[in-house]
């Protein structure tokens, strides 16, 4: 049995901030009815302005410049960490205090957030040149976003193809799927779901 989904931009949903300052399309969501109402949430930030983040007490935060000429954040009482290389990535709790700066206009960045007590996210960013492989391992979750270029993803008879934007989920967390080759060319976001438990995590 394949557990694979595909996202497309019709799926997303573009909001914009209480604040006025961006946009936020949610991606993908592994919803429960907890307090924060996900497992896991991934989305795009359309940054416009500076300003603070939003709290969300629970949740582990990872952040992807994308796009523009970046930004600086600084969280809590630490120095500030600027992100002005594509890709650069910073990893936060959601309860912290972040006040952010853009460095030269907006900036387009990837979000994931994963509830500290039931998930673990592994963010990667990663060229596709020739096949790539997944491996079922029991008890995760790979979503692959293709920021540009296209892929094929193919497991057992099934091949599903993924233009620049779209997005796929495989669920392995109860062990069932084959193998994922995902082939192409292009630039490849990456995020490995675990169980906290299995992650060591509290």
């Amino acid at each position: 049995m394949n557990n694979l989904r595909i996202f497309s931009a019709a799926d997303y949903q573009r909001t914009r901030w209480k604040n006025d300052g961006g946009w936020t399309t949610e991606i993908a969501r592994s919803a429960d009815d907890s307090a924060a109402g996900f497992r896991w949430r991934i989305s795009i930030a359309e940054i416009e302005s500076d300003g603070p983040f939003s709290s969300f007490p629970g949740i582990a935060r990872d952040l992807l410049l994308l796009e523009g000429n970046g930004i600086e954040l600084v969280v809590d009482d630490a120095l500030p960490r600027t992100l002005s290389r594509r890709f650069e990535h910073v990893h936060f709790k959601g309860e912290a205090h972040v006040a952010c700066r853009l460095l030269a206009g907006p900036t387009r960045d990837f979000n994931v957030m994963a509830r500290r007590d039931a998930a673990r996210a592994e963010v990667l960013a990663r060229p596709l040149v020739g096949p790539m492989v997944i491996f079922p391992e029991a008890g995760s979750e790979w979503f692959v976003h293709v920021f540009a270029g296209q892929a094929k993803a193919r497991s057992g008879e099934e091949t599903l193809v993924l233009a620049t934007g779209a997005s796929l989920l495989a669920d392995f967390r109860d062990g069932a799927g084959q193998r994922l080759v995902l082939d192409g060319g292009g630039e490849l976001v990456l995020v490995k779901f675990t169980a906290a438990q299995a992650a060591g995590a509290p």
